[in-house]
């Protein structure tokens, strides 16, 4: 009976323990959870900041590029029209080669695909030989 007992205890401790270890470990992945998720709040509000940033650089650089055609003799319409057109041409070849990339990103992993192909007829191969 004493063995029994002790058997019957040393379980009940082992199951124990292994509820207070998991219990700890859902703790810790909870704090670290909330952790990443505050990086990724700040990297995203550094993110958003430098965006608008960006964009005022732009503008002041447009602005100079404007002043500095002008100050050339070239009519403020004209230096606008041309300062316009340089940077409407820079963002459509940005926006042609990100659609072009996310037609690539978009397709089926073909190559896997082929290789899974490949092995299933392998095995296929292997398992009639055999």
């Amino acid at each position: 009976m004493r063995s029994e007992k002790s058997t019957l205890s040393l379980i009940v401790d082992v199951l124990r323990l292994s509820s207070g270890l998991v219990e700890k470990e859902i703790q810790l992945a909870k704090a670290e959870l909330g952790e990443n998720i505050n990086r990724a709040g700040v990297a995203i509000g550094l993110l958003v900041g430098g965006a608008i940033l960006a964009m005022v650089a732009l503008n002041l650089i447009a602005g100079a590029l404007v002043a500095a055609l002008t100050a050339a003799g070239i009519p403020v319409v004209w230096a606008t029209v041309i300062v316009a057109s340089f940077f409407a041409v820079i963002a459509l070849i940005m926006v042609l080669k990100a659609q072009s990339d996310l037609k690539m990103a978009s397709r089926a992993p073909s190559r896997t695909a082929a290789r899974i192909r490949r092995d299933a007829n392998a095995l296929k191969e292997a398992a009639y030989d055999k």
